[in-house]
């Protein structure tokens, strides 16, 4: 009877690891699939996202309906906490960053992934998350990536951060990510897009 209950249980996990997506490395077909898409994305130079963010530290997190408008390297976060009703809108570019909501008053900094943190306590790689919430590399920093069996990125790991793309949004041209869940040590930021929009 052991072995009968064995032999179900050895033929449930090939069944279900044969439903699983293939991982496929790097290799040239799919880099080149990669560098079409970046090249395709990168002329989307302005365009919109609308979903909810999950932050945690390991101890203590928050959610928050998120709002992000990019035009270039400018970018226009509004970021709206349901269980707080607080509301917080980060604005700025790579050398720049603004944060409203936090206190009475307006707080400008130089990186927003600081800024983010010290006042609301979200660790958040803001300008890096730009490209990776497209599913891009980020520029200037070494990458690896994993790629599922359509050729789009399954893992990429950059700058210490390791980003999953749970699911993607198939009608778009190309295909644009629904769920991206990164990681970095004890940090946590899960993105849950709703809705895209690109001019």
């Amino acid at each position: 009877m052991s072995r009968l209950r064995a032999l179900g249980v050895g033929l449930v996990v090939l069944a279900l690891a044969a439903c699983a997506p293939q991982r496929i490395r790097e290799d040239d077909a799919t880099l080149s699939a990669q560098a079409e898409r970046e090249a395709s994305l990168a002329d989307a130079t302005r365009w919109q996202l609308a979903g909810r963010i999950a932050v945690s530290n390991g101890e203590d997190g928050g959610n928050a309906q998120i709002d992000w408008r990019q035009d270039g390297k400018r970018y226009d976060l509004t970021l709206n906490a349901p269980v707080t009703g607080k509301r917080w809108r980060l604005h700025g570019d790579a050398d720049r960053a603004t944060l409203e909501g936090a206190r009475p008053e307006a707080l400008v900094e130089r990186d927003a992934a600081s800024l983010l943190e010290r006042e609301i306590g979200w660790h958040v790689p803001v300008v890096e998350l730009e490209y990776w919430v497209r599913g891009l590399r980020a520029p200037k920093a070494k990458a690896e990536l994993v790629f599922d069996e359509r050729n789009r990125p399954a893992t990429l790991k950059q700058s210490g951060w390791t980003i999953e793309y749970r699911d993607w949004f198939d009608d778009a041209t190309p295909a644009l990510p629904r769920k991206v869940f990164a990681t970095r040590g004890k940090y946590r930021v899960r993105l849950f897009v709703e809705s895209w929009q690109a001019q």
